[in-house]
């Protein structure tokens, strides 16, 4: 089976992927409907990683696992954000699309280029026939899994139950692993796609180690483009003229979790250099801050 369309199943992922995104495309454009956008996304890696195992059919112990990893991690989050959204009762990000069919085109092609290119890792070792040993890799792949996926869950977890206290209307996040981190889900979902590749190592060769571009993408998308930058940019405009934001801001980590205390004293070039604290996360700030 496992010669179906092609050896590393690129093709069969993208046309599965293509279909998929452009069927709740459709369901949004018609209906004005955008609450599945993200349960799109995710449930989409569920079914990659399900296709690719079943149409190999080697179940080799290694394919099983991170199948079974990208699962969790697919429902958990997926779940989250349907029933976050079915509370809040509508996505922001679509207020300028509904009715600009060429920019709701543009999104829901880039969440499958998202899908697809993240899914590599996973891809190929499902659609591969090699079988080494477990080893090392393995185990630390699968550790950088659970790490990030128990940072994300949490996060989002303490984010929602912030946000949805009275008492914390009108105030930004700084509970639980928020102390330490401006953005600590990004980091936990960056850390397990990380851990995915990793543990896909064993099995790659020649040509295939290109699989790392799923999580370079990943990394890339959420440092520049729709992760950090949009919601650095959103809490500067709401809370950049109080005075505790800027010291929140300046002592806390824009990704890895690090104590405010020691992140506060590091010099500006090495925040830069080593932890991501770009200069584009404060360009919305008011001028005198």
């Amino acid at each position: 089976m496992g010669t179906v369309i092609d050896s590393h199943f690129l093709a069969l992922t993208a046309i599965v992927t293509v279909g998929y995104q452009l069927l709740f495309f459709i369901i949004t454009a018609l209906l004005k409907f955008d609450k599945v956008t993200d349960f799109a996304g995710s449930t989409n890696f569920i079914i990659l990683a399900v296709l690719t195992l079943v149409v190999k059919g080697s179940w080799h112990f290694r394919q099983v696992v991170l199948s079974m990893l990208v699962v969790v991690w697919g429902l958990r989050l997926g779940l989250f954000l349907l029933m976050r959204i079915l509370r809040w009762g509508e996505d922001r990000r679509f207020d300028e699309m509904r009715d600009n069919l060429a920019k709701l085109a543009v999104f829901w092609i880039f969440q499958a280029v998202w899908v697809w290119t993240v899914s590599l890792p996973l891809t190929v070792v499902n659609a591969s026939s090699r079988n080494p040993s477990i080893e090392a890799a393995d185990i630390i792949g699968w550790i950088m899994w659970a790490i990030g996926l128990f940072v994300e869950a949490t996060s989002d977890q303490q984010k929602l139950i912030f946000k949805n206290a009275p008492e914390n209307r009108g105030k930004w996040c700084d509970a639980g692993l928020w102390k330490y981190s401006r953005h600590p889900n990004y980091f936990g979902e960056i850390f397990l796609w990380w851990g995915i590749f990793v543990a896909a190592t064993p099995v790659l060769k020649n040509a295939e180690w290109l699989v790392i571009l799923g999580p370079i993408f990943l990394t890339l998308l959420l440092l520049f483009i729709s992760g950090l930058p949009l919601l650095e940019e959103s809490a500067d405009k709401k809370y950049g003229n109080a005075s505790t934001y800027m010291h929140y801001k300046r002592t806390t980590s824009p990704l890895i979790l690090l104590p405010p205390a020691l992140y506060g004293k590091l010099p500006a070039w090495f925040k830069t250099a080593f932890l991501f604290e770009f200069p584009l996360y404060s360009r919305s700030l008011p001028l005198e801050n």
